[in-house]
């Protein structure tokens, strides 16, 4: 629950202030006007998000369990494969979010209202569909969906809240911190969720060693205890994994952790030095 609060805090905060900047920009520039089509391609794009999601729960329904499993693994290992582009992406941009959105409202008000409906639609789009992808993954790991999408709606709430008092001035957040720190817990979340696409496959047949185990913890950690499920519902630990899942979580975990943070922390390239002028020759 708590993994999926931080999603939903963490994504549902990105399109809240993409919603914000979006309306703050189009009211400073007297172009109150355009405010429903902005509103108009948030609200297309959540029904997307939301359609999207369902179609992830109810489509495979009614398939094989080896067909089901197949495809949980594949959309499993693409939901990481997303979140991982989501989160440098974010790293990298965040304190620049709010002038690239600018440029490209301009451009889009430059090109009529339905050009704003559509980069409000993809703005605010992209945010919905990386999490309902990520929600569904971590929810199928988990073996319940009342839990994470408890968590993720709470995470939600906070996010609109959080979100509108940053619109109004009351809160002043500082967005690099804030996704450096969530994007971190998220590498090893999804490091977890990676694993288990990986024992899905393993279900499904097309990869091998379903029954060669790294480690078996179960008498130590019950899968059915607080502390088992509470392992379960954060990093998607199993008690008993196999070496291909752990070969995938180190794999992934050890290089996508060193290099964001190398990324996010760290030390700045400071400019050269100017090159020392020659004596005798006027600087």
């Amino acid at each position: 629950m708590l993994a999926n609060f931080l999603i939903g805090l963490r994504e549902g905060l990105e399109a809240a202030l993409v919603v914000g900047i979006l309306v703050a920009y189009v009211v400073k520039t007297g172009r109150r006007d355009l405010l429903p089509a902005v509103w108009a391609g948030v609200g297309v794009a959540v029904v997307v998000s939301l359609a999207f999601g369902a179609a992830l729960t109810f489509g495979p329904q009614g398939l094989s369990f080896e067909a089901q499993e197949a495809i949980g693994g594949t959309l499993s290992i693409a939901a990481v494969g997303l979140v991982t582009w989501m989160i440098f992406w974010m790293a990298r941009t965040a304190r620049f979010l709010k002038s690239t959105l600018q440029h490209g409202l301009d451009a889009a008000i430059a090109a009529g209202r339905r050009a704003v409906v559509v980069m409000a639609l993809f703005a605010v789009g992209r945010e919905g569909l990386e999490t309902a992808l990520f929600l569904w993954a971590g929810a199928k790991a988990t073996g319940t969906s009342t839990s994470p999408l408890l968590g993720a709606a709470l995470g939600l709430a906070a996010a609109i809240a959080l979100g509108w008092l940053v619109y109004r001035g009351a809160v002043r957040l500082n967005l690099r911190v804030f996704f450096a720190w969530t994007g971190l817990f998220l590498v090893v979340v999804a490091a977890g969720v990676l694993s288990y696409g990986v024992h899905d496959l393993q279900e499904a047949g097309i990869l091998p060693g379903l029954h060669a185990l790294a480690f078996d913890v179960s008498t130590a950690i019950p899968p059915t205890s607080w502390y088992g499920t509470l392992l379960k519902g954060v990093f998607n630990f199993s008690p008993a994994t196999t070496w291909i899942q752990l070969a995938a979580w180190v794999a992934y975990l050890a290089p996508t952790a060193y290099v964001f943070i190398r990324t996010t922390w760290g030390t700045p390239t400071r400019a050269p030095l100017p090159a020392p002028v020659p004596a005798g020759v006027p600087a």
